[in-house]
């Protein structure tokens, strides 16, 4: 009957593990888990200490059998992803190798309240506990993930503070002019007593990348011709990428300038970084070390970047990709649609040839433009001829040029930045003495920034007035070297000294770096 129906507890009895009651105890499988924070010899020793300890510490047990001693050395807490022991150890654990951890801190096992937490309760659903010698909790205990919850989230305050006070030290270096830099990567300079220093061999290769890029080269021609060469990149490797290339030739440290914290931490437990694009301050350390390229050719390498990226030609304005694969390529123009010409394999009725064609006639059926096809032979030639006519009338160009040096003289003289650097000097000063309020720092930020705009812009335009005198003393130099005319094509000569071809219908008009043009019939 029901009112019989008899109840009787049976109370849980104390499991640790995989093991199960039987008459013969077996020994509980414990592992040592230890950690130390830097790689400085200090802690190193800390490390071989803490694993001496536990080793000892199990043996001692009778009731225990070391299932081994898992320590990462010189690897940051607030997350596990790079912890290689850590996460062998749990592996090693869900494999049944292991009954019970022990260490010394919750700091030691985790500072990130959301992996701690995972890992206890997946360590819990296996029935392994976990000890921490310092808070003296047993995660198997009933108060134990209260004790750990509460524990685990001081030590991720621990960790978000101590990282706090890292980055404002780093902040307060960067204020400093400080500049902190992985040079062990950095093609052209070395470290010595935290100070850049130039290492020769290597800056000759800094300084050939810029003087090919401005001779005309691309970054995959650039590429090639240093791997032909032998030059292996700053990562001692062979082969050179065009993305590398770029950011040497955008680095302004080359100049002897740092631009300080370009990216920065998104938050202290992922530790990713991203770029900087004003989210927080950066600091420009100008003349922080000795330079490897003058600035002016850096701002004309700059000017020539922006230039090949915006490529528009046409009537339409339509956007080209820069080719320096020849070197007519990207200098050759239509006169009649302002589109650029491009070089073809042409077949009309069997008979083949290479011609340079304006790409609206080979792009767009239909096309009104009726400028014509250039056979490049005849293109190449109308260049030798034009150049020869320079040679041929040298006393004349001579002269023409040393009056165009005069008027680019006389244009504007080379405007001083020193006025901008005081300007810019005192707007620090004011902003640090304003930081608690908003509107006044946000308008003390805007004038920091239209300055440091103006300042760039005299620059550039100072290094343009400086490239218009180079090419001029080029040329003028090479005409007064020259003894003879020159008898066939020759494509470094051609990307020394051309600026631009328009191709008319009866005639070719060259025009060359120094500002000289000449006109060729067809």
């Amino acid at each position: 009957m029901a009112n019989n129906r008899s109840v009787t507890v049976i109370p849980a009895r104390a499991r640790i593990g995989n093991n199960v009651n039987t008459d013969e105890k077996p020994k509980l499988k414990v592992a040592a888990y230890c950690r130390v924070s830097t790689d400085s010899d200090e802690q190193a020793t800390s490390y071989e200490v803490q694993i001496e300890h536990y080793t000892n510490y199990i043996q001692s047990n009778m009731e225990w059998e070391l299932a081994g001693i898992y320590a990462d050395d010189g690897i940051t807490g607030t997350n596990t992803k790079k912890r290689d022991e850590f996460n062998r150890m749990i592996e090693d654990c869900m494999e049944g190798k292991i009954d019970m951890i022990i260490t010394k801190s919750i700091s030691r096992f985790a500072r990130n309240t959301l992996d701690c937490l995972k890992f206890i309760r997946q360590l819990k659903d296996k029935n392994i506990p976990v000890f921490f010698e310092k808070e003296n909790i047993n995660t198997m205990d009933s108060k134990g993930e209260v004790m750990l919850t509460i524990m685990a989230s001081l030590a991720q305050q621990e960790s978000q503070s101590l990282s706090q006070n890292v980055k404002l030290g780093i902040q307060y270096r960067y204020q400093q002019g400080e500049v902190q830099i992985n040079h062990n990567r950095f093609l052209g300079y070395t470290k010595e007593n935290k100070r850049l220093v130039i290492v020769q061999e290597e800056a000759e290769v800094v300084k050939r990348i810029y003087r090919e890029y401005i001779e005309g080269a691309s970054l995959l021609q650039i590429a090639r011709s240093l791997e032909a060469d032998g030059i292996l990149t700053a990562a001692n490797k062979a082969k050179w990428r065009p993305e590398t290339l770029k950011k040497i030739l955008q680095n302004e440290k080359y100049i002897g300038d740092a631009l300080l914290q370009k990216t920065y931490t998104v938050d202290f437990l992922s530790k990713k970084r991203v770029v900087n694009n004003g989210i927080v301050p950066q600091y420009y350390v100008e003349n922080s070390h000795e330079p490897i390229i003058p600035r002016e050719i850096f701002m004309q390498v700059q000017e020539e970047l922006v230039r090949r990226a915006n490529l528009y030609t046409g009537k339409n304005g339509k956007k080209r990709v820069y080719s320096s694969r020849y070197a007519l390529s990207s200098i050759v123009y239509c006169g009649e649609c302002g589109e650029i010409y491009r070089r073809v394999h042409w077949n009309n009725r069997g008979c083949r040839s290479i011609v340079w064609r304006c790409v609206s006639r080979l792009e767009e059926k239909g096309s009104d433009c009726s400028s014509p096809t250039v056979n490049e032979e005849t293109l190449q030639n109308a260049v030798v001829k034009a150049i020869n006519e320079a040679l041929c009338s040298k006393n004349t160009f001579v002269e023409t040029l040393q009056v165009n040096i005069a008027t680019v003289l006389n244009e504007e003289d080379d405007k001083d930045t020193d006025d901008f650097d005081e300007k810019l000097e005192e707007l620090q000063k004011e902003l640090l003495n304003i930081a608690n309020s908003k509107a006044d720092y946000n308008n003390v930020a805007d004038e920091i920034y239209r300055l440091r705009d103006l300042k760039q812009n005299t620059q550039v335009q100072n290094a343009e007035r400086q490239g218009k005198r180079q090419r001029i003393e080029e040329m003028t130099e090479f005409l007064k070297e020259q003894t003879g005319e020159l008898i066939e094509y020759d494509e470094q000569l051609v990307r020394r000294l051309i600026e631009k071809i328009t191709v008319f219908d009866n005639k070719l008009t060259v025009e060359f770096k120094s500002s000289f043009v000449v006109d060729i019939r067809l």
